[in-house]
């Protein structure tokens, strides 16, 4: 049996032992066991992926403004154009006289690019090798990405490199090269949205986190269960003796249990010491019913104490995520909601990270399933292929739009069906920018990074 069979064995099993997790996956949590303490610098950096379920529709979230490019993209978009007057303008263009403006539900984003705390990647997608228009794309000896415009394999592929199925996720990779560097490598990869391929690996396992704290195994600490106190003891003995039964599945199990335990309980201990209402990362307003931004405040509150001695952490990568952004119809108003909520989280969590002192350790990057078609379906639009992305945080050589801004227009060289752009930058080359300013070597990065060697430029240029 594999590694990674045996290990979802375990997993399963364990959900089925009757013990009544709090998740499916909570037993996953206690990660890969001690660490042997860092022996490299004491510096800190994180990188927080923030993903777009559904699929944003990057033309409506950075719109061409200059008078000649606004009309090419009204006329492509027609009923679901943005109205010029509402957008708001960066103050940075594509470097070639063109200009643009974000969704007007993004006033929080506008001014963390123009004030230098956020970039633009424009057109950046899934490639196996750079496919330089739609003729050469149509082309059937040309290398494309597997099953393009499909949901669940193209979230994949951004987060794997693979279709839906995909066991290892480059952020996964990116962890084992760095785990070595934290004093526990429980807490390398931490999501808060269930398991993500984007962290998942052989080696490293993900720690997953509720939006406010650690997952528990419930009734464990309880003084009874149904009336009985008798019960509740025997569920802990059981669970504490397990590790030291004869059987492998049976040492195995309670090893993941106790481990699980463990993690809790350093978890918990270090984050007691920033507690939600720590003014530094309190949310306010309606952003305490917000679940993007609960999500990114547990993130900000382990940040925060990467450096507790329940913690020791000098590499970490976290998963966030929104969905509902397949707008197939009432585009205009449900991308509103999900916009404004992006803006307003992303902008609380960098000034968090400002108010905690981290701002230029930890950098925010977007991701999302594909960009969407240019052509209009009458209320919404309908899966695309690249899109625009922004990276946010004070390593992040802001106010600029890095990449190459595609024509914003129908039947363009670009468009590969009912505008439907073809990406001028690889995912490989994205994630290879973050990953040499987390530290990785440049050698190191086709292991995690497989297409990385058929693209002439391997750093983008927006970190510091």
């Amino acid at each position: 049996m594999s590694q990674h069979n045996r290990r979802e064995f375990l997993r399963r099993s364990a959900a089925l032992a009757g013990l009544r997790v709090a998740t499916p996956w909570a037993l996953q949590l206690a990660g890969i066991g001690a660490a042997a303490a860092a022996s490299q610098p004491d510096d800190y950096r994180a990188i927080v992926c923030l993903f777009m379920r559904g699929a944003n529709d990057c033309h409506n979230t950075v719109v061409p403004y200059d008078k000649t490019s606004y009309e090419d993209y009204a006329a492509a978009r027609r009923d679901i154009a943005l109205p010029h007057e509402a957008l708001l303008p960066l103050k940075a263009g594509a470097g070639d006289g063109r200009s643009f403006g974000l969704h007007p539900a993004m006033a929080p984003l506008q001014a963390l690019f123009n004030g230098g705390q956020a970039a633009i990647l424009a057109n950046v997608g899934p490639l196996v090798v750079p496919i330089k228009d739609a003729a050469t794309f149509k082309n059937s000896n040309i290398a494309r990405p597997p099953k393009l415009f499909s949901h669940n394999d193209q979230e994949a592929i951004w987060q794997a490199f693979s279709p839906e199925g995909a066991k290892v996720g480059w952020g996964g990779k990116l962890c084992d090269l760095l785990a070595d560097m934290n004093g526990k490598h429980t807490f390398t990869a931490i999501s808060t949205a269930g398991n993500a391929v984007l962290l998942a690996s052989d080696k490293t396992v993900q720690y997953q986190i509720t939006n406010s704290g650690a997952v528990g195994i419930n009734r464990l600490n309880a003084k009874d269960i149904y009336g009985s106190g008798k019960a509740a003891d025997a569920l802990r003995a059981q669970l504490m003796a397990a590790a030291g039964r004869d059987e492998v599945l049976q040492q195995e199990y309670g090893s993941v249990v106790n481990r699980s335990i463990e993690a809790q309980a350093l978890v918990s201990t270090a984050l007691a010491q920033l507690p939600e209402n720590d003014p530094r990362i309190a949310l306010g307003g309606e952003l305490e019913k917000d679940r993007l931004a609960q999500q990114l405040r547990i993130v900000a509150r382990l940040i925060g104490v990467h450096a507790d001695s329940n913690m020791q952490q000098r590499r970490q990568v976290f998963f966030v995520s929104l969905g509902g952004f397949d707008t197939h119809d009432n585009q205009l108003a449900k991308q509103a909601e999900l916009l404004n909520s992006v803006a307003q989280s992303v902008a609380y969590f960098q000034a968090a990270m400002q108010a905690l002192g981290l701002a230029d350790k930890v950098t925010l990057f977007s991701a999302s399933d594909f960009g969407r078609a240019l052509l209009n379906n009458g209320d919404g639009t309908d899966h695309g292929w690249g899109g625009h992305h922004f990276i946010v945080g004070g390593a992040v050589r802001g106010g600029q739009i890095y990449g190459q801004f595609p024509t914003v227009a129908l039947k363009t060289s670009t468009d590969v069906g009912n505008g439907r752009l073809l990406p001028t930058t690889a995912v490989d080359q994205y994630a290879a920018t973050l990953a040499r300013w987390m530290g990785v070597a440049a050698s190191d990065l086709p292991s995690v990074l497989p297409n990385l060697g058929n693209f002439a430029q391997t750093d983008l240029g927006f970190m510091a």
